[in-house]
């Protein structure tokens, strides 16, 4: 890291001391140093700015970008011996993200995700590839000094037509009021009329890049949905909790003779129907009868008599922090216990949860007691975390898992 120019205007460089605790685990890899964690600081810290954090023995440890705001004051760029930060170190750092890529999807799947935040060491920041458009989202009011810095190396080596901002809501207002930003806003190219649509294994889809959740579309669950196109021949499918119909749209291309899409959301159910119809062209998908219907997704399997042979359980998250994790833990095992009831003989339980509160043991665990009290006979036919787009590098990103299992009786 070289020291700034010479600049009686400008402040001296932030410079902090931590715990000997935080020391150790900023040394061991870490990304986030929390307000608590800091003893000492040469002046009070802007948000955007630069971070040097010294050991205890005066030596440089780590630099990172600084949030006045949040909890998690600095969210760790590199650890080691210094460095500049600077357009030619955030160029190197994606052209690491890109290759971690490179060879993983073939030109039938047109929509991935780019940068996993921390992960892939671009902490708070995410980007996703939609065809030609680009969605950016930002997590921590740390990126809305550097927005215009990023854009250039961004548009200097990811082509795309378009490049979406999305804001976490924590930051929106902030984003508005210091630097006139609003979720949604297209920082370049043109405003698309609506959805945009990308393919995903040659099956289509449309992404809600302006206001939909995330980013647009869930695609971390890719590997999860080809994986129920591949179970769903001739099965009757109830995709609950169904969004706008990932893994119906799969399961009908895989052969299933009906699917059900089951959302409190008309907006998710419309747009579900829409991708149906975006892959009539499948003859699979044609054939397949699908049906919507928009109820509480606890209420209405535990009310409904229908049965179904293969079943797709993937909630929103249940624990939103983590004082909600037992509680989430419990309804995650009434749910299932609750499908279970609905599948036939021989039929799939597909259960998947992104509460990153709920470790994957103890979601696996849930699931399998829930098939223990249904008193019925089972088989586990496999688990799944992360894809490799979406890496988990520690362990807070740990969020997604799912179980399959097999009622034989």
């Amino acid at each position: 890291m070289s020291p700034p120019a010479a600049n009686p205007a400008a402040p001296p460089r932030l410079r902090l001391r931590i715990t000997a605790t935080a020391e150790s685990i900023v040394r061991g890899g870490h990304p986030w140093l929390f307000a608590d964690s800091i003893h000492e600081s040469n002046r009070p810290g802007l948000t955007g700015e630069l971070a040097v954090i010294f050991d205890r023995k005066d030596r440089f440890l780590a630099i990172g970008l600084y949030d006045a705001d949040s909890p998690i004051r600095v969210r760790i760029l590199h650890v080691g011996k210094p460095q500049t930060i600077d357009a030619v170190w955030w160029q190197a750092r994606l052209k690491q993200a890109l290759a971690r890529r490179a060879g993983l999807f073939e030109a039938s799947t047109t929509g991935y995700r780019l940068i996993h935040g921390e992960s892939d060491g671009w902490p708070g920041l995410v980007l996703d590839k939609y065809d030609s458009t680009l969605v950016l989202k930002l997590y921590t009011a740390a990126w809305l000094p550097r927005l215009t810095e990023i854009l250039a190396v961004l548009k200097n080596d990811v082509a795309g037509e378009r490049i979406v901002l999305r804001l976490s809501r924590n930051i929106q207002a902030a984003a508005g009021q210091q630097f006139q930003l609003q979720d949604g806003q297209v920082l370049f190219g043109m405003t698309p009329e609506g959805p945009v649509v990308f393919s995903e294994n040659g099956i289509r889809f449309e992404a809600e890049v302006l206001r939909g959740q995330k980013t647009g579309f869930f695609l971390d669950q890719r590997e999860n949905r080809r994986e129920v196109g591949l179970l769903a021949a001739g099965r009757r499918v109830l995709n609950a909790f169904s969004f706008s119909g990932g893994f119906s749209v799969y399961a009908a291309r895989g052969g299933a003779t009906s699917v059900t899409d089951l959302d409190i959301s008309a907006h998710a159910l419309e747009s579900a129907k829409r991708n149906f119809a975006l892959n009539q062209n499948f003859p699979a998908v044609a054939a397949c009868r699908h049906e919507t219907v928009q109820a509480d997704a606890f209420e209405w399997i535990e009310q409904t008599p229908a049965k179904f042979d293969l079943i797709v359980l993937d909630p929103p998250s249940l624990a939103k922090r983590a004082t909600e994790k037992e509680g989430a833990i419990r309804a995650y095992e009434r749910l299932n216990v609750l499908g279970i009831k609905l599948l036939a003989r021989d039929g799939i339980l597909v259960a998947g949860s992104c509460s990153a509160h709920v470790p994957a043991v103890e979601f696996f665990e849930a699931v399998r007691r829930a098939a223990v009290k249904a008193g019925r006979k089972f088989s586990e036919l496999q688990t799944k975390l992360h894809p490799a787009d979406h890496p988990a590098g520690f362990k807070e990103a740990e969020y997604l898992k799912v179980i399959y299992l097999k009622f034989t009786t």
